[in-house]
């Protein structure tokens, strides 16, 4: 991994305090803060119908990915315990992905889209740049329900402190690695 890439979910990772990289705020209230966000990857292809372009959006991949270089940890407190729990974190947006995917690519896959652009190469190149707005909308759609989710997260286990409640959480996460 170099400097500035980001870790990308998988079932065999786990996170390890040395891929929180940023230099912790001592003023924080929090003993350690972790930037999770979506990332994604499609094909667009195009097809002439009569004399319009139109577009179509396939092969829609979504990632998980940690960034280390906006994570951090109070040095004091790199405890198993809140490790777990910043892995539950991580997985949590792993499991929000999986549940919203279909509806994701649903939305896209098999329909076309109007282009634009005074001529077919135009058109092609900003049905690109069109297709990767129109999925970025859904991706930000798909950050707030996570953000929503780690708060939720956040509450129930108190921050990992509740150890019956991040527990449970663990029990759910675990499927994730089958």
């Amino acid at each position: 991994m170099s400097e500035n890439e980001n870790l990308f979910w998988t079932k065999q990772y786990s996170l390890k305090w040395s891929d929180f990289k940023a230099e912790h705020n001592p003023a924080s209230y929090a003993d350690s803060h972790s930037v999770i966000k979506y990332g994604f990857t499609w094909t667009v292809d195009s097809e002439k119908m009569g004399r319009d372009i139109l577009f179509l959006i396939k092969n829609i991949q979504v990632s998980v990915e940690f960034c280390p270089l906006l994570s951090s940890v109070r040095p004091s407190e790199t405890s198993d315990q809140l490790l777990k729990y910043e892995q539950g974190r991580f997985d949590l947006a792993e499991l929000v992905k999986r549940e919203n995917i279909s509806n994701l690519q649903t939305k896209f896959e098999g329909k076309t889209f109007p282009t634009r652009g005074k001529n077919e190469d135009q058109r092609k190149q900003l049905a690109k740049e069109d297709s990767g707005k129109m999925i970025a909308q859904e991706i930000e759609e798909l950050q707030k329900i996570l953000e929503q989710r780690l708060q939720e997260y956040d509450e129930t286990t108190d921050y990992g402190n509740n150890s019956e409640k991040q527990s449970e959480y663990a029990l759910k996460f675990e499927q994730l690695k089958l």
